[in-house]
């Protein structure tokens, strides 16, 4: 299965077009990690699975979501309510309790993937705002199957970043 993971847009509705364009079809699933700051009605939100954000005011939108692609259980939340700046332990006991082994999450706008207890955390960093020590916009792409994760992280113009790469064994 293959995914595309993207958060932290701040309003740039554009780039979440042409990623749709670019991905649609070539992907199982799309997710956005919350921070688009766009209403929780807008059609762009038909190709992908969503999450409110803290910037994200529609009380339409839903806090975390749990979605099964072929064998793989997602979590997804945003990450503010769960303390990801101060690690990753809460949303780990979120992702066991939905029995998810892949969580996805924001709002640090830092690309991230680690592999820990059977799940994978993927953050995509921020596609127009990014913070720490790498400044680049990114998203990240997943591919899961049998044997292992692998996630590579890209930049506005759909290059990979090469130093932005990771394979998990399952």
């Amino acid at each position: 299965m293959n995914y595309l993971v993207v958060s932290d847009n701040h309003g740039d509705r554009q780039i979440l077009v042409d990623l749709q364009k670019k991905y649609a079809g070539k992907v199982d699933a799309m997710f956005h990690c919350g921070d688009s700051e766009l209403p929780a009605d807008d059609p762009l939100w038909e190709q992908f699975v969503v999450v409110q954000g803290n910037c994200d005011y529609d009380p339409a939108y839903q806090t975390s979501q749990t979605i099964q692609v072929g064998t793989d259980r997602i979590y997804i939340t945003h990450g503010d309510r769960s303390n990801v700046r101060f690690g990753l332990n809460v949303l780990s006991l979120e992702a066991q309790e939905a029995q998810a082994n892949i969580a996805l999450f924001g709002h640090i706008h830092q690309a991230v993937a680690e592999f820990d207890k059977g799940i994978l955390f993927v953050n995509p960093g921020s596609i127009s705002q990014p913070r720490g020590p790498i400044q680049i916009p990114s998203y990240a792409l997943i591919e899961s199957n049998d044997l292992h994760y692998a996630v590579q992280f890209y930049n506005r113009a759909f290059q990979p970043i090469e130093e932005l790469q990771a394979t998990f064994d399952r």
